[in-house]
């Protein structure tokens, strides 16, 4: 596994992260642990993976500190959460209306807001990865799942 670019540990500034209750805790750790698992995420230049990368929100802007396995910093760069905020007001929305559904509603419902939720992860991932373009080569699931740790990390919706 040496030499891989992938992301091997991921950390957060806590102070970034919106908490938004325990259904959103658990999106975060599933989506941190299916990030570890498998992802594929290379940084522009003369890197050398596994990384480790740690996410902060600096006024409005998402950081991504790329580091090496030592924890040595090998680069950053900052990317705008601005176009991303109607995607991501628009998942909560979503999430909110499944979980409020999983309690009463008949299958096809959950079932249709369930797609809704996959639909904008994809979404998402597709913008990220166009964002990104440049600075970071990421494939669509290493993209849906950052989408999901933009969504916790975004504050002020």
């Amino acid at each position: 596994m040496s030499d891989q670019p992938r992301i091997a540990k991921i950390s957060f500034d806590e102070r970034s992260i919106a908490r938004r209750g325990a259904r959103f805790e658990h999106e975060r750790k599933v989506a941190i642990h299916d990030l570890l698992e498998d992802n594929y995420f290379a940084p522009t230049g003369d890197f050398r993976g596994p990384f480790n990368l740690r996410l902060s929100v600096v006024e409005n802007h998402l950081v991504f500190d790329v580091r090496d396995q030592a924890d040595a910093k090998l680069t950053e760069f900052t990317l705008s959460l601005s176009f991303f905020h109607s995607i991501i007001k628009d998942y909560f929305i979503v999430c909110d209306s499944y979980f409020a559904a999983i309690k009463t509603s008949p299958p096809s419902k959950i079932e249709a807001l369930d797609m809704g939720r996959r639909s904008l992860h994809d979404e998402g991932g597709e913008m990220l990865i166009g964002r990104l373009a440049g600075k970071l080569d990421i494939d669509q699931d290493t993209a849906r799942r950052l989408f999901t740790l933009i969504c916790v990390l975004r504050t002020g919706l």
